[in-house]
Order: C-alpha cells, then structure tokens, then sequence
C-alpha cells in the first residue's frame, strides 16, 4: 500500500516549501470554517490558485472546513464548499457531522475525510462513518499502534505522526470556550493546556516542581517511523499550519526521506546534524505519543510549554550587557530566549568580549549582547531561531514532473509531438515536413530543442524519434510546438477536476409543536440526588454510575449516561443509554437513546440526522448562545426532541494522560483516585478545575456553574420543551431547590 506524506501550509510559501521537499499532499485552511483560525489561511483567490499549484506538480490538496457549523452559516458554508468542489479540491475535512450528511448529500462525488475533532477512536465510529460515505477518517491522537491495528481495514486510515498533540480528546475541549469565550471547535483555541496551574489537594498545594501541568510535547516518531510504515493506514499527517515554511520545508524533507529509506529496504535515523536543526525549528522536546504508549513525563514538558530551541549557552556576567559563554555556534539575527525569565530576543547587534560588533561567533567563545530585557539573573540561554538555516532551508529545490516524449518526422507528413506525464497524453501537429536541399535537420538537433523544458515543472526521463533521414525542420518550428504542447499539459494538470454531480436536497419538514409538555431531565451522580429527582417527577434522569442504574433501572424515565471514550464497545441489551460519542450512537441505535451534549449540535441538520435515526432527545451544545439554540428550535424538524442545558457543571476536558499518576503517585501503581482526597487544578485566577479520573480517564470539570436560568423564558416561546439540570456536587436540598426554581419558570 502506498503512503501518503500530508503536510500542512498556513500561507503559501509554506505550501510551496512542501511541494518542493516531497509531499503527496497538503491540507490548507481557508479564512472561514478551519480550526486553525489564527493561521495565516487562504482567501477564495489563494486557494484557487493553490489548488493548480498542487496539481500541477502531482500533488492532492485537501482543505478544511473543520469547524462547527451554526445555523446562520449553513447556506455560507454550503457555498463554500461548492467552489473548493467547482474548483477541484480533492477533498474536505470536516468535523460537523450535520454538515458532513449535507455535504454527502449535495456533492456525491466529493470526497469527505472525518477531521479528528469527530474523536474517531473505535471500530463502531468508523462503520458509522463509512456508512455516510466518508472515503477517510483521522484517527484520534491517542490510539496506540495496537489499538490502529484493530481498526484497519473498516475505511482508509490517517494518523499523526508528528507535531504539537492536543492533551485533550480532539472536539471534546471545551476549556476555551467556556471560559473565555473562544471554542476550540471553531478555531479559536486560547491554550488553555499550556497554561500554568497549582495542583490542589483537598486544600493544600502540592509541590510538583513545575506548573504547566497540561502541556504536552511535540510527537516526533522520525526514528522509529519504519513501524508504522508496516501499519495498514494510507496518510501519515504532520501537524503544523501555524509554524513556519522553513519548518514546513525541513519536515517534509525528512519524513520523505524516512518513507523512501523504508521503501529501499533501509532504516532510517536521524543524524544529530538534523536532529539539531528539528530543535531550533520548533519543539517542546519530543515525544513518540501515545502511538508508542509514552505517558507522564515521557509526554509531558511541564516545564515550558513554549519553543525550547537548542541549549546556546550560560549567562556568565549581567550588567549594561548580557555576557554569555557559547556552547553553540551563534549568528547576528538569530533568536534567543533566557530561561531564568522566559524572555527572548532577536540579535539585532552582536558584540565579542571587547565590545566590538561581530555578525558571528562560534562555540566556546564569550559575546555580548545588549541588555534590552532588564536580565537581572543568571542562568541558561536557549537559540529559538536560527536566521543562517532559515536563510539556507528559504531555498530548494524545484519538483520535477517526468514526462515521456516522442517525435514523429515524416516526409509529407505534419510534424508531431506528443507529451504523456503517465496520466494525460497531449500530442499536436505542425506544418508539412519537405525534404532537405543542403543541410537536413539532424536527430541530436531535434532532441536539443524539444528537450528545452527550462522554467516548466518537468522533466524528460524518456524521448523517442520517429523520423525519416534528409528532412528539414525549421527550429523555430519546433520550439513552438514544443511550447504549445507543454502549455498544454500545464493546463490540463493545472485544471484536473473529478465530474461535478450537484443534487438538490430537500429540506426536513418542521413538525408544529404545539401541546406539548414542559419537561425537566436530570443528570445526578449519586443516589442522594436520584432521590431528589425521583421525588420531585422529573421526566428523564440520567445516571453516571452503573450500579446506581442497575439498581434503579426498572422505572422506564432513567438512563444510563455511558462513557465519552469507548475503544471496547460492550452490549447493553435493551437499556435506555445517554450516549456521548458517535460509536455509541452506532452500536446502540435500536435501543432507546439521548444523545448528550458531547456530540457538539449547534445546527438543525446534526439535530435532524440524529432525529431521523431513531435518536429520542438531542441535547444541544453547551456551546450554543440563546440566539444560536433559538434558530436551531425554529430549524429542527421537532422542537420536541431537543433538550437544552439550562443549569449546571460540564466537563471542559477528557484526556487519556493522568497527572495524578505522574504527580502524585509518581507512576507508581495506580491508586490515588481510589482514594477519599479530592484534586484540582488551580488556574493564576484562583480557579479551581477538579480533577475525576474514572476508567483511566481523566476529567477536567468547569470551576463554575452554567446559570443559563433566564433563557428559560425566551427558550418557551420558541417551543423548547426539554431543560435539563447537570449536577455535579450539589446534595438532595440543592437538587430540590434548582428543580423548584426551575419548574417555577416553566410554570408562570
């Protein structure tokens, strides 16, 4: 099976740097609907002109639209995406599951890759997807080489293979967004995981040396790459439509290198020259991830969570200049960070130890540079930029393109040439061929000329001449034709598009919603709140506990609410399940099911498809503002099936990484969540995040309550029929006394 190299291009150049260091493909972001929004991105025009660049030199190009998508956006994004399909793309990444069924729906023959912010993490997810017509999906980050191995064969396969890693469960952080007001799901991720935090327990702060408790290395699996070219999976992505071209550039290169070595029967390792060169390039030190089952410090920088670079050398003296003894060479305009402050600058003056300006100086020697920080303490300096290798990686080589040529001179016959790029075959005809009166046109000179490819992409690797002896050819005859049948192929490559099939789709009828009952849903986590909400007759109860279900199960209104990461999917039988990933939904849609607030519905065509299979309730995204969850009620086929959360404490974040076992427990065995003391994460806000590890999960839970009580009024009018309470901590007279608040306003 052949490997696709995919690598990412937030501008242009960066795009290029790819091409021309050996990519099979690219993923770009357009400057709407991309979850990277503060990357550079292309506008319509770019990425038009993008798209022929690609497929000039024989590479695909796959955009992202992986954001999710609100009502009002749907006729922008559906129009979006049909000028990325007018204009050839070879396909979207998507991640709004209502979006994708629409897209599936319009554009047939327009290939769809699940981003890995759907969480595709088991076997049920990937049949669902397969289902729909998605031709690839992008597996969590998470996934062991093992666990991929499982999932090979259901659909074409795409996994990470180096860059920054999520902590997260990709499209499952909600930190961002319930905090500051910027989803992570629309592109705007503030990081919260690479901020500092206290570890609390109880009340008292534990001593974990540093606080970027959160923050994850790059994954880099250069050195063992051959183990995953035995893998059954089609694309190896590298993360990184934020970093630099020459970054793009370098990391193309050795990943191609890592393939073809593996290709040639060879192992592939990096030598220390390019391993120094990745460093100052971008890293947080390096991790093989969770592909190679690394955990705690192995995967964790809680030191940093920024570029480290390469060590340059010590702070030695501190004054009206900074004096450094090098261990590294250094060249003026290079970038340097001080790790006693975490401050950096770029070199614009460099000085030697006697105070005279240098453009360089090399390892071992002492320099000078102006104290332009207010550095008061000593310590070690870091190179975080390298201007001499961006200078050097700013140049590369041009992508050739291999032709096959042939030449037919015939005596009375129109001179021929034919290009074939063993894809397209171009072929056209000049003038009347005549016979030589004194000098014929010699082989050697047809082939000189027609062999003149200069500027174009290709390159000819085969050229065959059909010809009669004692012709005359005009060379300016032959350069034409030449030119126009290259300019050809250029325009055909430049042009390639798949047949566009556009199908109209009708609309979901809305259903009149009237008469219908207000109801309130309830999740509780332990029995005292069960117990308030059984005696209080709420409608349904949502239960996190699985005994606590067992033992209640018999009254017909009580779910069980089931894990958010499931790789072994188990049978329920007839239970009625509160599910919150799409392998669930998939493996349980006979049973009868709510699907929870996870699932991210922000738009009426999610909700719809969820309706439309056999889904009874939808709880829509904590995401939602009162406007967005309005125009999703007036949308909906059935107003009566959507639930809103009105009041409670959601999960900002599901990661597989445990920090109790690395900090507390020490990677010992396992047993600090087992026991009474509760844990949090501190934030510089005084925030307190508590920490739930169940499963071998970790979940990270909001500081504060979603008080979103005073929608219920607006909400009624627009037929909301379903609020639902989501406890947490709360005991059996908080739980009474938020229904009776409730049910007052649904009431009057």
């Amino acid at each position: 099976m052949k490997k696709e190299l995919l690598v990412p291009a937030g501008n242009f150049e960066s795009l290029m740097q790819a091409v021309h260091n050996g990519c099979d493909a690219v993923y770009v972001g357009g400057i709407k609907f991309g979850a990277r929004k503060f990357a550079n991105n292309f506008d319509d025009l770019e990425l038009a002109k993008a798209i022929k660049y690609c497929h000039l030199y024989g590479v695909k190009i796959y955009v992202t639209v992986n954001t999710i998508i609100y009502e009002k956006e749907i006729d922008e994004v559906l129009s979006y995406v049909k000028f990325l399909y007018d204009n050839g793309v070879d396909a979207v990444i998507m991640q709004d599951l209502g979006l994708i069924t629409k897209v599936r729906k319009i554009f047939p023959n327009l290939e769809v890759h699940a981003s890995t912010q759907l969480h595709n993490h088991n076997k049920e997810d990937l049949l669902h997807l397969k289902e729909l017509g998605v031709k690839r999906v992008v597996l969590a980050r998470e996934l062991s080489i093992e666990e991929v191995k499982k999932l090979e064969g259901i659909i074409d396969l795409e996994i990470f293979i180096h860059g920054a890693l999520c902590i997260s469960y990709s499209g499952q952080c909600l930190f961002s967004s319930m905090v500051l007001d910027r989803s992570g799901n629309r592109g705007e991720c503030a990081g919260f995981c690479r901020l500092p935090y206290n570890l609390i327990e109880n009340d008292k702060k534990i001593d974990t040396k540093y606080n970027y408790l959160l923050s994850p290395k790059e994954i880099s699996t250069i050195n063992e790459f051959d183990k995953l070219m035995e893998l059954g999976v089609v694309s190896f992505k590298i993360e990184g439509r934020m970093k630099s071209p020459y970054y793009v550039g370098f990391i193309t290169r050795l990943y191609r290198m890592a393939i073809d070595s593996y290709n040639d029967n060879k192992k592939f390792i990096l030598d220390d020259e390019n391993l120094k060169k990745l460093m100052v390039l971008y890293n947080r030190e390096f991790s093989k991830g969770h592909l190679f089952k690394e955990e705690n410090y192995e995967l964790m920088n809680i030191k940093s969570p920024n570029h480290i670079g390469i060590k340059l050398g010590e702070v030695i003296e501190i004054g009206e200049f900074i004096k450094i003894k090098l261990s590294e060479d250094v060249n003026q305009e290079d970038g340097i960070r001080f790790i006693s402050n975490n401050t950096g600058m770029i070199l614009n003056f460099l000085y030697n130890e006697k105070g005279l300006l240098i453009n360089k100086a090399s390892k071992g020697e002492i320099i000078l540079v102006d104290n332009k920080i207010g550095l008061e303490e000593l310590g070690m300096v870091y190179k975080t930029l390298d201007h001499k290798l961006n200078k050097e990686l700013s140049t590369y080589e041009l992508k050739r393109v291999p032709i096959k040529i042939k030449v037919i001179a015939k005596l009375d016959k129109e001179l021929g040439i034919e290009v074939d790029d063993y894809e397209n075959n171009v072929s056209l005809q000049g003038n009347i061929i005549s016979s030589a009166i004194n000098n014929p046109t010699t082989i050697d000179r047809i082939k000189e000329q027609v062999l003149k490819l200069g500027n174009t992409p290709f390159i000819c690797n085969d050229i065959t001449l059909d010809m009669d002896d004692n012709l005359f050819i005009p060379i300016k005859e032959i350069n034409e034709l030449r030119r126009e049948v290259i300019e050809n192929l250029i325009y055909i490559r430049e042009n390639k598009k798949r047949e566009v099939i556009i199908l109209e789709e009708s609309k979901d009828k809305v259903i009149p919603t009237t008469n219908k009952k207000l109801n309130i849903n309830i999740l509780v986590r332990n029995e005292k709140q069960l117990k308030a909400a059984i005696d209080k007759k709420v409608n349904n109860i949502y239960v996190t506990d699985i005994k606590l279900y067992n033992e209640y199960k018999d009254n017909k209104n009580i779910y069980l609410r089931l894990d958010r990461v499931s790789n072994n999917i188990v049978d329920y039988n007839n239970s009625n399940l509160l599910v919150g990933e799409l392998g669930s939904f998939y493996k349980y849609k006979n049973n009868k099911l709510v699907s929870d607030y996870y699932f991210n519905v922000v738009n009426s065509l999610f909700a719809n498809y969820l309706i439309n299979n056999n889904v009874d309730l939808v709880t829509l995204s904590v995401e939602n503002k009162l406007d967005q969850l309005i125009d999703i009620l007036k949308n909906v086929k059935d107003s009566s099936k959507c639930e809103v959360i009105i009041y409670g404490t959601v999960e900002l974040m599901v990661m597989k990484h445990c920090p109790l076992n690395m900090l507390v427990n020490k990677e010992d065995k396992c047993s600090v969540c087992r026991g009474e003391n509760n844990y949090y994460l501190e934030d510089r806000n005084r925030e307190k995040y508590k920490i739930i590890n169940d499963k071998c999960i970790t979940h990270i839970m909001n500081s504060r309550v979603i008080d979103r009580i005073d929608y219920i009024k607006d909400l009624k009018k627009n037929n909301c029929f379903n609020y639902r309470i989501e406890l947490f901590e709360e005991d059996y007279n908080e739980t009474i006394k938020i229904i009776n608040k409730i049910e007052y306003l649904l009431n009057n």
